[in-house]
């Protein structure tokens, strides 16, 4: 083999090199869960490569963009509405729009959590918690503190392409001062409640004894006006009458003073 052919082998396999490294630059594959953006030298496509194998012209770079749930974390000591400083630890979670990605792109870059959200969650963690009471964030209101945050943020994330799904508050540390007063208005809250119930309890007792003592002397009258001498006297006869049909041995004596008969037995 002459040095001709050698350079022409050698060219040969130089272009078959050149012709597969264009070739699989024109393959893209977008993952699950993900979008891209074609961005040719500087010339953004408005078209969106949704999960999949996409074909691209060579040299495209292809931006990809995570459409899952996010989430964006940020610690702040910032006042409440009495001036006081508080420490929270706040969750943000959020998804991108797939529709959306392109805009993203041009308008924010590839960075856009740094660039917008971040920023955008320390000023709403600061303006929400500087309308509330201290005592708003300690006690079960802390929810309506997390939604005023979460609708804020909508709003501000809606228009750049990121929609904002929930904020959670993870953590809030109060000065030890009023944490020990929030406490002890608690237990004092909790006690009063307590009494009330026991109030009630025994107040409930007391009607319950009060109708069973007005059940016992309503039967009383009603039978002390129900019965006589007269049918006392009938009843005792009955019951003579019954027990001298007994076969046991027995004395009956008919009219004592009373002018009841006496049951004497021999035995």
């Amino acid at each position: 083999m002459d040095k001709f052919e050698l350079n022409a082998i050698t060219k040969f396999v130089g272009l078959v090199v050149i012709v597969g490294v264009m070739a699989l630059s024109c393959v893209k594959l977008i993952p699950a869960g993900h979008v891209g953006v074609k961005d040719f030298f500087g010339k953004v496509s408005d078209q969106v490569l949704y999960p999949g194998i996409h074909f691209v012209l060579p040299m495209t770079k292809v931006v990809k963009f995570s459409t899952r749930t996010q989430s964006m974390k940020e610690a702040a000591s910032v006042p409440t509405s009495e001036g006081l400083v508080v420490s929270l630890d706040v969750s943000l979670l959020y998804h991108v729009k797939p529709s959306e990605a392109v805009t993203i792109y041009k308008t924010i870059g590839e960075g856009y959590e740094y660039i917008v959200i971040d920023p955008q969650l320390r000023s709403v963690i600061r303006d929400v918690t500087a309308g509330y009471e201290a005592k708003f964030l300690y006690s079960t209101s802390r929810e309506l503190v997390a939604q005023n945050m979460f609708e804020h943020l909508k709003k501000l994330l809606d228009s750049r392409g990121i929609e904002a799904e929930q904020v959670l508050l993870r953590a809030i540390q109060l000065p030890e001062l009023l944490t020990t007063a929030i406490q002890e208005k608690l237990q004092a809250e909790q006690q009063s409640q307590r009494m009330k119930f026991v109030l009630e309890k025994e107040k409930q007792e007391a009607e319950r004894k009060r109708v069973e003592a007005q059940g016992v002397s309503d039967f009383q009258n009603i039978v002390s006006k129900g019965l006589s001498s007269q049918l006392l006297k009938w009843k005792a006869i009955e019951v003579a009458g019954d027990l001298s049909k007994s076969q046991n041995a027995k004395i009956i004596v008919l009219g004592d003073k009373t002018g009841l008969p006496i049951i004497l037995s021999d035995k």
